[in-house]
């Protein structure tokens, strides 16, 4: 009918082509992502949770959600008059303190403990 419309890609062979509105389908995964709500709780005006599932898992794969977000991040710097990349990086001493702590030696024990997590289970299956 239109722009808005496309063919749901997740449908399943066979049948009448199902439409969907994309923005109707935006404006359910906004509403998942923004109020955290459980997927069965989705109101009844927005495309059925499937739907919306199906095109989150979708666009997630193909890097739409990332074109959307770093399309969205540009226009709101630009509305704020600002540069569309920050030019500057602030460091407080909490973040210099979390870096200290952490660093390579706490990615070594983690690793090191799901080395053992692994080898453990693998004796008692």
């Amino acid at each position: 009918m239109g722009a808005c419309r496309t063919i749901d890609p997740a449908r399943k062979r066979g049948g009448n082509k199902r439409h969907v509105e994309v923005r109707e389908v935006m404006n359910g995964i906004m509403y998942i992502l923004s109020t955290g709500c459980q997927w069965r709780a989705i109101p009844k005006d927005l495309p059925p949770r499937s739907t919306l599932f199906d095109y989150l898992d979708l666009w997630s794969y193909d890097g739409t959600l990332d074109r959307i977000h770093h399309a969205l991040y540009v226009a709101c710097r630009e509305q704020g008059e600002r540069e569309a990349s920050p030019t500057a990086a602030i460091v407080d001493s909490q973040s210099v303190k979390s870096a200290e702590k952490g660093g390579a030696a706490s990615i070594r024990m983690a690793m090191t403990r799901a080395k053992r997590s692994r080898a453990r289970s693998a004796i008692f299956s």
